[in-house]
């Protein structure tokens, strides 16, 4: 949960702010547009098939302008730009300007963008906007995270609170996540507690696991390192977690391939034994 607080006062937080508050508005503008049946909206695809759109790269050049004038000592790991030489960078951002886009496609408002900062391949700050709530989910890996409301200019901060023991346990899937995996791994969390599964899109779960609407969020099929970072580094910071499927947390920037292997993400001590218990069940 989140409480009003006061606005922080660290340099850095308040020179990102409104580059990703203005980020995130455009790319609401942008969504608007593409929903209202925008005339000439454009949709290419990757070499892997994957779709890209006129908004993917909109943002990701707007961000990539504002981080150099932030630092420009810093390099930007963006899923939108070259980096070939991203295994020399010891410190860089990591950038992905529309994580979603496949829900931006089909009209569903479950998309981010997510920025964090990696230091020897560990996540230490992270920003994850979801331009259709107008909020900005922030904070240090060593610090519990802030919430922003850039149309209010409110400012909450996470409470740190025992997890009480609940009737059901809330499990966040994709909307494709339609391998059998997925219903083994819940009928094996059923064994212990009930459960309810709640259907969400991109990084956007794990903005549901801050506000306690998800406990644990299993991935079966592959993400890229954009895809985790913030979202990993914001657990993190309430103590909860993101490990791969051998119980290890994801290290970033250190490895020649960018894609992930499958995760399991939990919120707490109590969602991790439970997740982590299933998990060991479950003959992948």
């Amino acid at each position: 949960m989140f409480i009003t607080t006061q606005a922080p006062q660290d340099p850095q937080i308040l020179s990102l702010i409104p580059i990703m508050a203005q980020a995130s508005a455009m790319l609401f503008d942008e969504y608007q547009n593409y929903c209202a049946g925008g005339e000439g909206f454009l949709i290419d695809h990757k070499e892997d098939q994957s779709p890209v759109t006129q908004a993917d790269l909109k943002i990701n050049q707007f961000i990539l302008k504002e981080l150099a004038q932030h630092d420009p000592r810093l390099p930007v790991l963006s899923e939108e730009s070259d980096h070939s030489e991203r295994l020399n960078w010891s410190q860089c951002w990591m950038l992905d300007p529309l994580d979603g886009t496949k829900e931006f496609i089909h009209q569903r408002d479950e998309f981010t963008i997510n920025l964090s900062l990696i230091h020897e391949h560990q996540t230490i700050f992270s920003m994850i906007a979801v331009p259709c709530e107008h909020v900005i989910y922030l904070g240090y890996l060593t610090e519990t995270p802030y919430k922003y409301d850039y149309e209010q200019h409110n400012w909450s901060r996470h409470c740190k609170y025992k997890q009480q023991q609940q009737d059901a346990v809330q499990i966040g899937l994709s909307h494709r996540s339609k391998h059998a995996h997925y219903q083994e791994y819940l009928d094996l969390i059923a064994q212990e507690q009930p459960v309810i599964r709640r259907e969400a899109g991109s990084a956007y779960k794990f903005c549901m696991m801050l506000e306690g609407e998800i406990d644990i969020y299993p991935r079966f099929h592959p993400t890229s390192e954009w895809d985790t970072s913030a979202g990993q580094g914001l657990l993190e910071s309430i103590g909860g977690g993101l490990v791969d499927l051998s119980g290890r947390p994801f290290t970033y920037n250190q490895r020649d391939s960018l894609l992930n292997s499958g995760f399991i993400a939990f919120r707490g001590a109590e969602s991790q034994a439970l997740a982590l218990n299933a998990l060991e069940q479950l003959a992948l």
